[in-house]
């Protein structure tokens, strides 16, 4: 395993790090019943598994349904061997002042409760707006619970490019997790460049775009039909290089210096494993990283899974035509 300094914490986190919203939420492309929530032996050996293989950064969040108290119970006797990133639970719009202090606090309490531990290394806000930063009051109350000895580190989730901007800007962010892939390269225009000046912690999050940049890619509904080409072409370069998608899509994303890990959000070991495989091998060749950044989605909403068609039902066109795939050997 390689490890890659987190910025200005100091802190040294495996260049592969642990995503675990699948292991409290049904969660991803939801074609033939792939991204079903495992149970919790399951998600036990995988956190175990995890950490047997070096992986030393594990990300969750309070609203990733049961996410915490799956980790908590799987892990506590090993908490000091991994560095924990939590989220604080999305506040209310109206919630301000005094109530927005007490929001974080009591999301803490209950990450911690569920965690079972008296610190988190790393506190983010979840799916931070640009008026949250703007405001400032959540970051400020989330420095008044590091004061406190309840957490190491603060930063934020973000979305697009605005919100992370903001972020580093303000000062008072040690890291940032942002969604940043081979097909959505916004993030290298300005804000990489930033947060490797600033010595922000960079944490990648959807390298492959919700299980997308793997064969799954098919699913994709007549409304992400620019995307859907996208990587498509994609999956072309990799076929010629002799790759597998999820390979090109995570060697092109730790090339990157501003990027200190990336996230495998998997409930299943053998992709895990294979990410790490992924993360072993030689970089790309600058001729495929620079036929990479020739492929543009121009319509930026496809590139936010946020957009995507909300009913189950869009995705299922081609279900027989994927099992016809999974039993002829067809690997993500």
């Amino acid at each position: 395993m390689n490890y890659r300094r987190l910025g200005r914490t100091g802190l040294q986190v495996s260049e592969i790090s642990l995503g675990t919203v699948e292991l409290g939420l049904n969660y991803g492309v939801p074609v033939a019943g792939e991204h079903l929530r495992p149970e919790e032996a399951a998600a036990a050996r995988l956190l175990n598994r995890a950490l047997d293989l070096g992986v030393n950064f594990i990300d969750t969040a309070r609203a990733y349904g049961t996410s915490e108290e799956v980790i908590g119970r799987a892990l506590k006797t090993r908490r000091h061997e991994y560095i924990l990133c939590s989220k604080v639970a999305p506040a209310p719009e109206d919630v301000r002042g005094r109530a927005l202090v007490a929001h974080v606090q009591k999301s803490l309490a209950t990450s911690l409760a569920a965690l079972q531990t008296d610190y988190l290394d790393v506190l983010l806000l979840h799916s931070a707006s640009a008026e949250e930063i703007r405001r400032g009051e959540l970051i400020a109350a989330m420095q008044d619970a590091a004061r406190a000895g309840h957490v190491r580190y603060v930063g934020a989730s973000t979305y697009g490019e605005e919100a992370p901007l903001l972020a580093l800007e303000d000062g008072r962010y040690d890291c940032l997790q942002i969604a940043y892939s081979a097909v959505d390269r916004r993030m290298e225009t300005r804000v990489l460049p930033l947060a490797q000046r600033l010595d922000v912690g960079i944490v990648v999050r959807s390298v492959l775009l919700r299980g997308t940049l793997t064969h799954r890619y098919r699913y994709l509904p007549a409304q992400l039909a620019e995307l859907r080409d996208a990587i498509a072409r994609l999956a072309k370069l990799a076929d010629a290089a002799a790759l597998s998608l999820p390979a090109l899509a995570y060697r092109y994303v730790l090339a990157h210096p501003a990027v200190a890990t990336a996230l495998v959000g998997t409930a299943r070991i053998g992709e895990l494993e294979e990410a790490l495989a992924f993360a072993a091998q030689p970089p790309l060749s600058p001729d495929l990283m620079a036929r990479i950044r020739e492929i543009i989605v121009h319509d930026e909403a496809q590139l936010h899974p946020g957009t995507w068609p909300a009913d189950s039902t869009a995705w299922q066109t081609d279900a027989s035509e994927g099992a016809t795939r999974t039993a002829t050997g067809e690997t993500p």
